[in-house]
């Protein structure tokens, strides 16, 4: 047998990660060690101290079989069932949107906001929680946090409270399946209300990339004709579930980022509107505060 016919963890890495950047992959290195390590059920270190090992033909089998899915397009994180978020392990399926990076600047201006409360016990609302990322990253971060996480997905709500559980948070999160705040009590009051809203528009819909268009859920992303018909629900329905001086953080779209901003202040019940960046420095979140 000569040396190119072996497929050691090396060359198997060397050789997906040049497919999958010809099928246009711009991470395909990585791609190629987070579905290798899965499929050898080890860390991806593990693979540079086994440059050598030759996976059996079943490892090699899963392993084929994940690139090939890839190949068309389907998502690294469907293919594992995991993503990583705020340094948390979740587990996701096609039920529930991936966690983006972006998402976790929401975490860290609702935490911050959290920190400011001068009281023992503070409430947080989280509206379309979808694999619970936001909820379960505020409760793991603040000890003395209650959060009801709501979303209009049943689905997406037994993943959300499977990883509830998996990062030991399960005490201070309810979950509830509703519409926004339909299905709440009329005297459900919280500190903040955070949300990712579907904030995708028709036309921006048809150019998502394919890989979010045809695997990602279409609920989680396309929000109607505008983008910001989720926005101008939550203007108005999240009043009457915010304590004074509640504040609300939404993650936007920074496509429309000043028809957001213009939905809070035109209503005149929202106060100290504003439009916080990203890491990338895009207007990536509106926040408001109840105007009393």
């Amino acid at each position: 047998m000569s040396q190119s016919d072996v497929w050691t963890i090396q060359r198997l890495l060397e050789w997906t990660t040049d497919y999958l950047t010809k099928q246009g992959s711009e991470s395909a290195r990585l791609e190629a060690e987070v579905l290798l390590s899965h499929s050898l059920n080890c860390k991806r270190i593990e693979l540079y101290t086994n440059f050598e090992t030759i996976p059996d033909d079943s490892k090699r089998s899963i392993f084929r079989n994940l690139v090939k899915r890839r190949a068309t397009g389907e998502p690294v994180a469907y293919l594992t069932g995991h993503k990583e978020f705020f340094s948390l392990d979740f587990d996701v399926s096609p039920d529930v949107l991936i966690p983006r990076s972006e998402t976790e600047q929401v975490v860290l201006e609702a935490l911050d906001c959290l920190k400011q409360k001068q009281q023992d016990r503070v409430s947080v609302c989280d509206i379309g929680t979808g694999s619970g990322n936001i909820a379960i990253a505020l409760a793991k971060n603040h000890q003395t946090v209650a959060i009801t996480a709501v979303d209009l997905s049943p689905e997406a709500l037994v993943i959300a409270t499977k990883n509830a559980a998996r990062n030991q948070v399960s005490d201070r999160i309810t979950f509830v399946c509703s519409d926004l705040f339909l299905k709440l009590t009329p005297d459900s009051q919280f500190d903040i209300i955070v949300s990712n809203p579907p904030y995708v528009s028709d036309a921006e819909y048809e150019k998502l990339e394919k890989t979010v268009r045809e695997f990602e859920p279409k609920s989680a992303l396309l929000a109607g004709p505008d983008g910001t018909e989720l926005i101008e629900r939550l203007s108005n329905e999240s009043l009457p579930f915010l304590k004074t001086e509640g504040e609300i953080f939404i993650e936007i779209s920074p496509m429309i980022a000043e028809q957001s901003r213009k939905i809070f202040e035109s209503s005149g019940t929202w106060k100290n509107v504003r439009l916080l960046r990203d890491f990338a420095a895009k207007q990536r979140i509106l926040s408001a505060v109840k105007n009393d």
